[in-house]
């Protein structure tokens, strides 16, 4: 009996694609707002309970994070006002609620340790980004307190002299040569 040759010389190469495919992370909606308002102090990827035409419409791009922001209730963390559109080639009484909460797949003991900094620390849960892992739709949630304006000031000041301070090296290294 003749065994078969393998066609493929690295045998790796395949499953290092299909690895890659299953692991690559595809951006559908970012939250610039609340980096801007915020000051981002944790944050976590959860996964997400939809229906089938919520991912698709996902896959589309139809998703609104502005004003969304999330809560832990019952031991269960929830996002609220996040507004996915209804699914553009779906029966109207197929469809799903835009404006439903959406549960987020975490673990328990995820769920208690942010529950109670939230609550020591007063901060907020705010969604930052939202993106498909493979197949799975994920939230990258942030643990966050609100900036002053004071702090919003001094993050656009600090912004502009790292953006002068720049463009002078630049101007110098060309003078040089």
């Amino acid at each position: 009996m003749a065994a078969k040759k393998n066609k493929n010389k690295n045998p790796k190469k395949g499953a290092s694609n299909a690895a890659d495919a299953k692991t690559a992370k595809t951006v559908v909606a970012t939250n610039r707002q609340a980096r801007r308002d915020y000051d981002i102090v944790d944050t976590i990827e959860c996964g997400m309970v939809l229906r089938g035409s919520e991912a698709k419409s996902l896959r589309e791009s139809k998703v609104t994070l502005g004003d969304a922001f999330g809560r832990i209730d019952r031991g269960e963390m929830y996002i609220i006002a996040l507004h996915i559109s209804p699914y553009s080639h779906a029966a109207h009484h197929t469809g799903h609620d835009p404006d439903r909460h959406r549960k987020l797949l975490l673990h328990r003991h995820q769920i208690d340790s942010w529950q109670e900094r939230q609550d020591r620390d007063r901060l907020t849960l705010v969604p930052l980004s939202l993106y498909f892992v493979g197949n799975r739709a994920k939230v990258e949630m942030g643990l966050a307190r609100g900036k002053s304006q004071v702090d919003r000031r001094r993050d656009i000041a600090k912004r502009d002299s790292d953006r002068d301070i720049a463009k002078a090296m630049s101007d110098n290294l060309r003078r040089r040569g």
